[in-house]
């Protein structure tokens, strides 16, 4: 293997999860912090639970709120005349 290219391993790297759960995994950081882990996943624990990340339903709740009150304005239909065509290849 080559000298120098690899990251720092860290065999006792610390792991905090959202609901204060924290245990120690081998990474190439020293500290990781998580959303969910397998204290309070809902396959490991068997409890249902709803997960709404970054409350995305509320995000696209209100850009429908938004593009329904305010309708993008109406293209201008403009119709070339006779005139207009005959000038335009003079």
């Amino acid at each position: 293997m080559k000298e120098k290219i690899h990251p720092t391993y860290y065999p006792k790297a610390k792991v905090r999860c959202a609901c204060g759960y924290e245990f120690t995994v081998g990474s190439t950081k020293s500290e990781l912090q998580v959303e969910i882990c397998s204290n309070c996943h809902p396959f490991y624990t068997g409890k249902e639970k709803l997960i709404d990340t970054a409350g995305r339903i509320e995000r696209f709740a209100s850009r429908r709120s938004k593009a329904v009150a305010e309708p993008a304005p109406k293209k201008k239909i403009r119709r070339a005349t006779a005139k207009a065509k005959a000038k335009k290849h003079k």
